[in-house]
């Protein structure tokens, strides 16, 4: 039988007072452990143990020990006796101990059965061992008794202050909040046994943070205790939270933690504006949407709590101006909304407003949350670039609108107080064929070339304004022109058109529908007239029926065509329009006789081949042919051989073969010179005269440019029509010199302010500059060196 048993020891009284041996509880019912271990094999000795076991009846069995944790004495801690009913105290028993720390933690005395921990126990860190004891025969090594299982528990002691393990902690709470709100709960763990005495009881206090906060001593519960707290005048709280064991009695071991508060913003500031006036300026050149000033409205709030939202009120800009809101940075800006004219307004006064747009309905009485302030705009005067009145021109011109003639008047004005000259011209990349010309002064927009609304129908140019006194300055304007239909091309036919009549067709027999095209557009639609041509009226072999439906039919007069009399006719047709006035053109229609079958399908429509003579043979043919090859040879390169011959320019005897001199019969020497050009021609262009001056040193000859102007050109008696109508002749005419016909000698000669400008005869002046270094250029200069260079008084000069 096992017994168990604890004895006092003197040894262990210290500390606390006594270590407390307990007797291991015992069960007092005999209850026979039939199902001991078993050696592996069995032998006499074996079945011996077998009886013994059979004989053997328990008295009591125990199964745990209590021993106090945190033992600090310097002998080992003794826990309890193993003792079995066999041992006689005479060392034959040997006791043997495994399980959870056996050998490292407890040891037992194999000799009286005496258990002692050797390590520092910590229940926080196990709370319980289990282990196994057996009792052997020293001798023999056979076990006298089963093995038997054993718990040590670990008893606790108060070892261990309260810890709050999710510390530090981070909490808000709204400003303005009633006293009592919930703020957040903490809670502290004790590693102490709960079920044992007070040791785990905790309780809580608040340390630091009063009187703003309170905490509920069982639950950790931290509320405010406090009314009115301001956010804006104290915002953060360190609060510290104490938890202490044994119930918070003296003794009692205790833990804290740091508790941030934070007071959440709430709606309680209305908006403030720092200034009540303010000044900005815009130039009059601001683009709409550009931004003329900032104005803030302060708000003690943050977030949410301090958006705003500005607007314009009152004041004598709210159809000009506009104000938007930053989200950003809650400021608002004001932007132009309509264009500005210093000239009609220089200033302007806003009344404007920012209000909070989140509002709470328990802090209302704290506001208004809206404030006003007033803004004074002033306009300042910048040089404005010319303003086109209207800003859009539209303009329909015929067709045939003479070279010249003034379509519209282009109207521009400075804008500013200055109210600058204006110089009017064209962009010509939006009038590249320079179809138009404007007047400098007037603005009047004319025609420079014909028009021709086949080619071109629609015209779209920019005119141009700049003022005279700073021409980076300039504005614009587009003009559409729309170049109405006149009636100037003669209807065609639509295709070439080519007939077919049979030799057996009969009178009256349709050969061929013919229809007519006609590039112009009148309003009242195309309608074509359809009549043979007077000369071909009276043919005895084809007739025409108009069908009024723009087509018309080719029928034959007569039967009985014959292919080898006639194989082609060719019918004149003349087609005309509808238009004012009425033009006309004549198409020929080809009609070839042909050979036909009894159906009308036709067969042939070529002409017999003529034979040849019998007697001709191919060696003849090719022969012929030949010679009229070499013929037709000869006749090209002799024409080849006359277009090469060019006649003699006139070379003056004293020409140098290097140098290349090209005489003039005209010669201009100023207001005197009165045959180089006739100004009464500009004047009276009627009376102008076709005059050809035919140089005998130049091929091909070249006409002059003053031809007479076509009547329709000059009816006007507008110098300045006059002269487009000449330049235009000068651009088409591909043989035209590269120079201007208007040839005007009005600013020098003998009669004019400057005098002669020509250099001819500064060799009669008293010139101090010498031209002696000519005589040392070589003979291509001795002429000049003759001229200009030093001579005998006595000499003649020509």
């Amino acid at each position: 039988m096992w017994t168990s048993g604890r004895m006092s020891n003197a040894k262990n009284l210290f500390g606390l007072g006594v270590s407390l041996y307990f007797w291991g509880l015992m069960d007092l019912t005999t209850t026979v452990l039939s199902g001991s271990a078993r050696p592996l094999t069995e032998g006499p000795e074996d079945k011996l143990s077998d009886k013994l076991h059979q004989r053997m009846k328990r008295s009591w069995v125990w199964n745990q020990f209590f021993v106090l944790e945190e033992y600090t004495g310097t002998d080992p801690l003794y826990v309890g006796k193993l003792h079995s009913d066999m041992d006689r105290g005479d060392g034959s028993i040997k006791y043997i101990l495994s399980g959870e720390g056996a050998g490292i933690v407890f040891t037992i005395d194999d000799t009286t059965g005496d258990i002692h921990a050797i390590q520092r126990l910590d229940r926080e860190e196990r709370s319980q061992y289990t282990l196994r004891a057996q009792a052997l025969d020293r001798r023999t090594g056979r076990p006298m008794e089963p093995e038997s299982e054993f718990i040590i528990k670990i008893q606790d002691i108060n070892d261990n202050e309260p810890k709050f393990l999710d510390g530090p902690y981070v909490a808000s709470v709204p400003e303005m909040s009633p006293v009592g709100t919930s703020v957040i709960q903490v809670t502290a763990t004790d590693a102490d046994d709960p079920t044992y005495g007070n040791s785990a009881r905790v309780v809580y206090s608040i340390l630091q943070g009063q009187p703003y906060f309170s905490v509920d001593s069982r639950t950790g519960l931290i509320r405010t205790a406090l009314m009115n707290m301001d956010r804006e005048a104290k915002e953060y709280y360190e609060v510290i939270v104490q938890a202490k064991d044994m119930g918070g009695q003296l003794g009692g071991l205790a833990g804290t933690t740091t508790v941030n508060i934070t007071l959440s913003d709430v709606n309680d500031n209305p908006p403030r504006f720092p200034q009540k006036h303010y000044q900005m300026s815009v130039l009059e050149s601001a683009p709409v949407s550009s931004t003329v000033g900032r104005v803030v409205a302060k708000d003690l709030d943050e977030g949410i709590n301090a958006e705003m939202k500005y607007s314009l009120v009152d004041g004598d800009g709210l159809d000009v101006f506009d104000i938007n809101t930053d989200p950003n940075y809650q400021v608002g800006i004001i932007t132009v909304r309509k264009p500005l004219s210093f000239e009609s307004k220089k200033s302007y006064t806003l009344k404007v407003e920012g209000a909070n747009p989140h509002l709470e309905m328990r802090f209302l009485n704290l506001g208004p949350f809206r404030d006003t302030t007033t803004v004074h705009i002033s306009v300042e005067d910048v040089d404005e670039p010319p303003v086109f009145e209207p800003s859009f021109y539209f303009v329909e011109v015929p067709e045939d609108v003479e070279i010249g003639a003034t379509i519209q008047i282009i109207s521009a004005k400075d804008p500013d107080v200055t109210n600058n000259s204006i110089r009017y011209s064209i962009d010509r990349s939006s009038d590249p064929g320079r179809f138009f010309y404007v007047d400098i002064t007037s603005g009047a927009l004319m025609t420079a070339r014909p028009l021709d609304r086949e080619d071109v129908s629609w015209h779209n140019i920019t005119v141009l304004a700049m003022e005279l006194n700073n021409p980076s300055q300039v504005g614009s304007v587009s003009v559409t022109v729309k170049v109405l239909d006149v009636n100037d091309n003669a209807p065609e036919f639509a295709r070439f058109y080519e007939a077919f009549v049979c030799e057996n067709a009969k009178a009256g027999q349709l050969i061929q529908t013919v229809s007519a095209t006609d590039r112009d557009d009148p309003q009242e639609g195309q309608h074509f007239y359809y009549s043979l041509a007077p000369e071909a009226a009276n043919n005895p072999n084809f007739t025409l029926r108009d069908n009024q439906d723009n087509t018309a039919w080719i029928l034959t007069r007569r039967s009985g065509f014959r292919q080898h009399e006639q194989n082609i006719f060719y019918l004149p047709i003349l087609i005309s329009d509808n238009g004012r006035p009425v033009l006309s053109s004549t198409g020929t229609l080809t009609v070839h006789v042909c050979s036909c079958d009894e159906g009308g399908m036709v067969m042939s429509c070529n002409a017999e081949a003529y034979v040849l003579p019998v007697s001709l043979s191919r060696g003849a043919l090719i022969a012929i042919l030949a010679c009229i090859f070499v013929l037709l040879v000869l006749v090209l390169l002799i024409l080849s051989m006359r277009r090469q011959r060019k006649q003699p320019y006139i070379i003056d005897e004293e020409e140098n073969i290097h140098e290349n001199i090209v005489r003039y019969d005209d010669e201009g020497g100023g207001e005197e010179d009165t045959e180089a050009f006739d100004i009464a021609a500009m004047w009276n262009p009627r009376e102008a005269q076709l005059v050809v001056k035919n140089r005998q040193d130049m091929l091909p000859e070249i006409e002059s440019l003053s031809r007479y102007v076509p009547q329709a050109c000059v009816m006007d008696n507008n110098v300045h029509n006059y002269v487009l109508a000449k330049l235009y002749e000068a651009d088409m005419d591909l043989w035209a010199p590269p120079f201007d016909s208007l040839q005007t000698y009005m600013f020098e000669g003998n009669g004019s302010v400057a005098e002669s400008l020509s250099s001819l005869q500064s060799v009669t002046t008293d010139s101090d500059q010498s031209y002696d270094y000519l005589t040392d250029w070589g003979p291509r200069f001795k002429k000049l060196a003759e001229m200009y260079g030093a001579t005998d008084s006595s000499g003649a000069l020509w």
